[in-house]
């Protein structure tokens, strides 16, 4: 073959392979452009699924099921009935700065900074004019002293109930580990089911009685704060000892109808002034 006739030979090849390529390129684009607007439609398998029923109160759930076509109006009827129609708005308070030094729960109370930032917080609480309709707080000293500036400022009747199972603890070995903070390993064991029940006793959605949105606020502590964060996303509980916190900071999560979770705010401070902001 002369050399103009490989020339020829090798363009020809040389095309048909561009060619190919990009009629590859076309196909795979095409094919995908067709789901670029809709991620669900991508075949995704995401790591982790939603469990829809992680309260126990999915509709469906807590009805006789439907034995057949005859019986789906019986069914159809009682889900509708037991379907929440509110959203539980739940405002987790992390206590003020106290008194390291102390010995005894009733000798940790709230420093001058940690009254300060307790004022702080419930002047913001007070900014929000959120219906609130009930506050909850944890037994131990310093919460119960944030609770008590948070109720003055607020300047309302508001019931208030004491919760010993929102005492700060352990609630579960942190993954990854940490070697500043090892508490016996049954502490584990004792905190972690405490806190555990306190979750399933406030992370809910709305019975079907309920009406109107509500506002609880919870003062308790930064532990158990973040374990029912990750807990209430469905993130792994062991991530708990990655989240920070500071003192009197405002995190705000909601359990709406359906039963998803929305996280507003987590640790909020901006209604501190930097020289009020403190996590030890």
């Amino acid at each position: 073959m002369s050399h103009l006739g490989k020339f020829k030979h090798y363009v020809i090849a040389g095309a048909s392979a561009v060619g190919g390529a990009l009629v590859s390129y076309y196909i795979f684009h095409s094919e995908n452009k067709k789901h670029a607007y809709a991620s669900w439609t991508t075949n995704f398998t995401p790591s982790e699924k939603w469990d829809t029923n992680w309260d126990r109160m999915e509709p469906q759930s807590l009805v006789k099921p439907s034995s057949g076509t005859v019986d789906d109006n019986r069914f159809n009827e009682e889900v509708q009935k037991v379907k929440p129609k509110a959203t539980r708005h739940i405002l987790l308070i992390r206590h003020g700065q106290y008194n390291l030094d102390g010995t005894r729960d009733s000798e940790r109370t709230l420093t001058e900074l940690g009254k300060q930032q307790a004022v702080r917080t419930g002047e913001r609480l007070k900014e929000l004019a959120l219906p609130y309709t009930k506050l909850v707080r944890s037994t131990m000293t310093r919460a119960t002293q944030t609770a008590q500036y948070i109720e003055q400022a607020l300047e309302k009747e508001l019931p208030v109930n004491d919760c010993c199972m929102l005492q700060e603890g352990a609630p579960i070995p942190p993954e990854p580990p940490v070697g500043h903070w090892k508490p016996e390993f049954h502490q584990f064991y004792q905190d972690g089911a405490r806190i555990e029940a306190a979750f399933r006793k406030y992370f809910h959605r709305a019975p079907a009685s309920q009406k109107e949105d509500s506002y609880e606020i919870l003062v308790c502590h930064a532990n158990v704060i973040r374990y029912f964060v990750c807990r209430a996303l469905q993130f792994p509980p062991e991530a708990w000892l990655r989240i920070g916190l500071k003192h009197a900071s405002i995190t705000w999560v909601s359990v709406l109808p359906s039963g998803r979770v929305t996280l507003h705010a987590l640790g909020d401070t901006g209604h501190l002034p930097p020289k009020l902001i403190s996590s030890m």
